[in-house]
């Protein structure tokens, strides 16, 4: 029987549905109960949401992360960073750093024989996937200095990862064939490709805020976002550069450069962010197949450890020498423990490059065994993640009280 996209996409909306219920008795995030009921009706246990059909639904999860990416940019307002300062680039620099650090020696350390698999890993445990923080601040209302923080350092962390794996990428390419590493290269190529991400978000900002100068119907304002959202997903993956990176700096634009066409498109965007949402973790959760586990083993564990270690660490030490203030330094790192979205795209990069027949099986298990303790440990991160977030917010006294029955944003 042909695949019917319609009816695949009707039961996702509708274990959300019931999930959004389930979680709300049980007081537990959303963004949690929606990641279990993708692992129950994907690849592992009913598998409803088959491989084939989650290659046939990938542009949804696009499109997710083009809104996250979105609501992400909208809250960096130039005022608040200017409050914040050098506390933001000291979070996302040491908290990028020291999880890369700790998973790469750490792995090299308790598996010497992997010294390729350790530094891809750790490549990618710098990245931070805003898609589930994002989503919770949103159910629990937050509002404050922590939560502006945490919006500010998931947003530019993606800047800071890509340039890590990139780099980290290029000299695993080399180490596997015997050629040599041009770093004056690779560093040029991802200043190039960030930069392409830059233009393209600017120059749709200046754009979009040129067409609707005179207007502020709703209406206009919904048809030209759609078709200028999906416009930069399609160019940044024509370019090869980052969607996340484009789309926030046309959100962040946006709402300093046209601040009342910025708040009207949050508005917007905040009205279809459920939806995209809930088929996004449900379908992130599909992916993982709990019979990679036995092969992952000790290795999988060893990176969720070491890399939550690395990344609570770092964002508290980032915390305490940007002299960020208290509520800051003992909360922050509890926030950037989620990895679905950037760090499974760049799994799924490392297995479409080093499958390729010039790596031959060295390159081909190397990524067989990287994607599955991305899988793995990603559905861990989505389920501990949200809560610890919770628990952040809570403490920080940024969450509204009564959010978790009626979450912000729908």
């Amino acid at each position: 029987m042909e695949l019917n996209v319609f009816l695949y996409l009707s039961a996702i909306f509708l274990a959300a549905f019931v999930m959004k219920g389930v979680t709300g008795k049980l007081k537990i995030p959303e963004v949690t109960g929606y990641v279990l009921v993708g692992v129950m009706l994907g690849v592992s246990v009913l598998r409803l949401l088959s491989s084939s059909v989650l290659d046939h639904l990938s542009s949804v999860s696009t499109i997710a992360l083009g809104i996250i990416a979105f609501i992400i940019g909208v809250e960096l307002r130039i005022d608040v960073i200017k409050k914040l300062g050098k506390t933001i680039l000291f979070i996302v620099l040491f908290e990028c750093l020291t999880a890369f650090a700790f998973v790469y020696i750490g792995i090299m350390l308790l598996f010497p024989g992997n010294p390729e698999t350790a530094l891809l890993l750790g490549a990618v445990a710098s990245a931070t996937a805003p898609a589930a923080t994002v989503a919770v601040i949103k159910q629990y209302g937050a509002r404050g200095p922590l939560t502006s923080t945490i919006m500010a350092v998931v947003g530019i962390d993606d800047a800071m990862a890509l340039i890590i794996y990139v780099i980290a990428s290029a000299f695993v390419k080399a180490s596997i064939i015997g050629g040599q590493v041009h770093v004056s290269k690779i560093i040029l190529s991802t200043l190039v490709s960030i930069g392409e991400s830059l233009a393209l978000g600017v120059f749709a900002a200046f754009l979009f805020g040129i067409i609707l100068k005179k207007s502020r119907s709703t209406d206009w304002i919904r048809l030209l976002l759609a078709a200028t959202i999906l416009g930069l997903l399609g160019l940044s993956e024509l370019l090869g550069c980052s969607e996340l990176l484009a789309v926030m700096v046309f959100g962040a634009m946006m709402i300093n450069r046209f601040p009342v066409l910025g708040k009207k498109s949050g508005s917007i965007i905040d009205d279809l962010s459920p939806y995209f949402l809930a088929a996004f973790f449900i379908l992130g959760g599909a992916h993982l197949d709990l019979r990679s586990i036995s092969k992952i083993g000790v290795m999988g564990l060893a990176y969720f450890g070491l890399r939550s270690s690395g990344k609570i660490g770092g964002a508290s030490l980032g915390a305490i020498l940007g002299k960020a203030p208290k509520n800051v330094r003992n909360n922050i790192g509890l926030a950037l423990l989620p990895q679905v979205g950037v760090a499974l795209a760049l799994a799924l990069s490392i297995n479409k490059e080093f499958t390729k027949p010039e790596y031959g099986s060295a390159g081909a298990g190397m990524a067989s065994a990287i994607i599955n303790i991305l899988l793995f440990t990603t559905v861990i991160t989505e389920v501990v993640g949200p809560l610890l977030t919770r628990f952040a917010l809570r403490r920080s006294g940024e969450a509204k009280g009564s959010s978790e029955h009626a979450p912000q944003g729908g």
